[in-house]
Order: structure tokens, then sequence, then C-alpha cells
């Protein structure tokens, strides 16, 4: 494949109109952000999420579990199931390692479609989305709830081939998605234009484990970011009709886990589920 970079400017050609970003109140992407460590967040971001963690302190560590389930199913994606295609909507404001850096240092060919709807996010996949020269990698301005839109973005189209096998990554995004079968029927509606051999990677939010992670929904809630907690059966049911693959749904410290399980965080300071699935 050449090595020509001029993909990346086609890529990320498609401007969005000028969006004014509002920093006098908290953004669920700035405050995920924040409690990661990073830099890209404001005064409100950081009061709601200084809030939120002293509501429940183990906020940190369940969102840094979220972040360690999206590498280990990437990983297990690229390297034991050869998906060389990632779309992953929802991306957030990166945080290295981000899909790309992984599946591409497995497979340098591999290629990626990021989307997301919010400007901040566009502002640092201009600077930091940099892939290998064999690979391919696009952003998408848009909503998770633009099916259309997405499905059918030039960019998507001239970075990924829908006839072979794709990875759709859903990461702690759905739980944004209030409404349970508009958020059942979005996944859906992503994974029926993909191919068979293709997967899905979904994690989302829970209070199952621990009651206390009710007062950081709470106050989400309170600030204007309402989420929608799920149980396990409930998460589950977004892999109707595919393949789950093996532990199935679990709290996402849990899914294939890379440390001896005598070193695991416990259940209780994780409040995501997640899961892997093949469509046949």
């Amino acid at each position: 494949m050449s090595s020509d970079m001029s993909w990346t400017r086609r890529s990320l050609g498609h401007e969005p109109p000028e969006i004014e970003i509002d920093t006098s109140v908290a953004h669920s992407a700035r405050v995920y952000d924040y409690i990661l460590g990073g830099k890209d967040n404001y005064g409100p971001d950081r009061e709601a999420a200084e809030q939120m963690l002293k509501n429940w302190p183990s906020l940190r560590t369940s969102m840094r579990e979220n972040r360690k389930f999206m590498h280990r199913t990437v990983r297990h994606l690229a390297a034991e199931r050869g998906i060389r295609q990632f779309l992953d909507i929802g991306t957030g404001i990166p945080t290295s390692p981000n899909v790309h850096e992984i599946a591409q240092e497995i497979a340098p060919e591999a290629r990626v479609v990021y989307v997301d709807n919010d400007p901040i996010v566009l502002a640092h996949a201009r600077h930091r989305l940099n892939g290998t020269p064999d690979g391919r990698i696009a952003y998408i301005h848009a909503n998770l709830r633009e099916p259309e839109t997405i499905l059918t973005a030039p960019e998507l189209h001239d970075t990924l081939d829908l006839d072979r096998p794709v990875a759709l990554s859903v990461i702690a995004v759905l739980q944004f998605v209030l409404d349970d079968q508009e958020a059942y029927g979005l996944v859906e509606r992503y994974m029926r234009d993909l191919p068979s051999g293709s997967f899905l990677a979904l994690s989302t939010v829970t209070t199952d484990s621990s009651p206390k992670a009710i007062d950081v929904v709470s106050e989400y809630k309170a600030r204007g970011m309402p989420p929608r907690e799920r149980s396990k059966a409930e998460v589950e049911r977004f892999f109707d009709g595919l393949e789950l693959i093996e532990p199935g749904v679990q709290l996402v410290h849990n899914w294939r886990p890379d440390v001896d399980p005598e070193h695991q965080v416990p259940d209780s300071a994780v409040a995501m589920y997640g899961g892997v699935a093949l469509k046949a």
C-alpha cells in the first residue's frame, strides 16, 4: 500500500459547521478526560468530576478499567481474530493509546474510522490521530444517533471496505441514549450494514456492582448529562442475534483480564459492563 499520507487531509477535509464550544458547563467527554488525567477540560468539568469522585472515589478506577477493556478488545480482535478494520463511534477526547495505535502496532495496515459529535474531539483528532504509513485513519464529525449519516459518509467508504469484516466499537457511549428501544435499534442498525465476520465491542454503565455508583449517576443527571444505567440482562440484549465470545458480558475488568486475578480490582469498584460478539 502506498505511503502517501494525502488521505489524512482528505479524510479530515469535510469540515463541520462552526460550532461554539460552551465551556461554562460540564461535558461528559471532558469530565472523562479529567478523571483519566487529561488536560483537555475546563473548570466546570473539573468541578463536576471532583464532586463525582467525592460521591464515589472508585469512579476513577472504573473509568480506567473501561479504557483497559477497550485496549484488550482491540488487541484481541486484531491479534487473534484478524480484524483489520475498526469503526469507533463515540471516540471521545483522544487518550493514548487509541484504537489505531493498538491495532496498527499489531497490523500496520489496519484502518480505523473515528466518529464523535464533540467539536473539541474534532480539533484534537486533527493533531493527534496520526497512524502508520501503511494504514488509514479517518474522522467523521457526527452523532451516534445519525447512523445513515455515518454509514454513507465518504470518509467511511474511502477508508473501510464494507465487504470485509469490521469491528464496531461503541465504548462508554450508549449510557447517554436513554430510550432502550432507540439504543438497541442503533446497535442493530450499525451491525446490519457490516458483513459476516464482523464484531461488536461494547461497554456501558451499570449500578449492579456498586450502590455508590448511583450517586455518580445522580450527579451526571443534575448537571444535564443524564445517563441510563443498565443491568447485565439489559446489556446482553445489545448482542441479540450475535455470537458472544467468551467470557460473555462481564464487568469490564473481568473481560479477559491481563493481570493475575489476585491483583484484580474488586467488582464493587467498577460500574461498566462490556462484551464482544461475532456476526456470523
